[in-house]
């Protein structure tokens, strides 16, 4: 986590230094504009010192550069906000997690979910994310209650059936055929998300397995064009930057655009049904 921070910061210098290249400014120069001692700058820059909000603004103001004050604040934000470590986020179990994901998907409008091996959480079944939650608390090795935080995921997909709230799902196919659990509880599930192609308010897709390569993505979820979240073997990444979230918004076009839906999906579906009913 440290050195994702510190890699973090550094970039962020990196973007400040071309900002005062650009303007055709010394350090010494910009620091004797902006009152400050002549180090501060070079601190910034290499990402030794963490400039504040007002740093960020007085930056842009000497080197010409309002217009990117709202990224580079959202930027220096997202430094100290990103990264929450499994250990932090499930350090009482999963269902403090499932509790914090509620809150935010009920003030969610606009929900896009990608995954490239598992269901998502708000279209699994009790048994499937039983299955799920138990391989996170066994792997990350955080207290076990996966039979509150099964109750609580059920929980939160009652919002799937409210009427201010749409949803996009893509998965890759391998989502279908990544075993959780046992083969009746995948069965389960495969049908569960036959009914979930013909639900209200919800777009669900599959890319088949053959689709040519186009982009490569982990599992993400964009809420309302506001912030994304990505989860990788560590942490929980929270990405609030504007240009960021908009990269996120592309590659998700572009897996949705090669995704199957309707009765392209229930023929993907079913074909991994029938690989496991014989």
């Amino acid at each position: 986590m440290t050195g994702s921070l510190d890699q973090a910061k550094e970039a962020l210098g990196v973007r400040l230094r071309e900002l005062r290249q650009d303007a055709g400014l010394s350090g010494t120069e910009l620091a004797r504009r902006a009152g400050w001692h002549q180090t501060k700058v070079s601190k910034i820059e290499y990402g030794k010192t963490k400039p504040s909000d007002a740093d960020i603004r007085v930056w842009c103001a000497h080197t010409g550069a309002e217009s990117q004050i709202p990224d580079l604040i959202a930027t220096l934000r997202n430094i100290e906000a990103a990264w929450l470590e499994w250990r932090r986020v499930l350090g009482t179990g999963t269902k403090r997690r499932q509790h914090a994901a509620i809150k935010l998907e009920s003030g969610t409008e606009v929900m896009r979910v990608y995954h490239p091996f598992l269901i998502p959480g708000l279209l699994q079944t009790a048994e499937y994310a039983e299955g799920v939650l138990r391989s996170v608390v066994e792997f990350q090795r955080v207290p076990d209650d996966v039979d509150e935080g099964v109750s609580k995921r059920m929980e939160r997909q009652q919002i799937l059936y409210r009427r201010n709230h749409r949803f996009h799902f893509v998965i890759a196919e391998q989502a279908l055929r990544t075993t959780v659990g046992d083969n009746q509880t995948m069965i389960g599930q495969l049908d569960r998300l036959l009914a979930v192609v013909g639900m209200p308010r919800v777009t669900f897709g599959i890319v088949p397995a053959e689709t040519p390569y186009r982009v490569s993505m982990t599992n993400f979820a964009i809420f309302d064009n506001a912030r994304v979240m990505v989860e990788t073997v560590t942490a929980e990444l929270t990405i609030t930057q504007p240009r960021e979230i908009a990269q996120y918004g592309r590659a998700f076009d572009v897996l949705a655009a090669q995704a199957v839906t309707g009765d392209g999906a229930r023929q993907v579906i079913r074909a991994a049904l029938e690989s496991r009913t014989g």
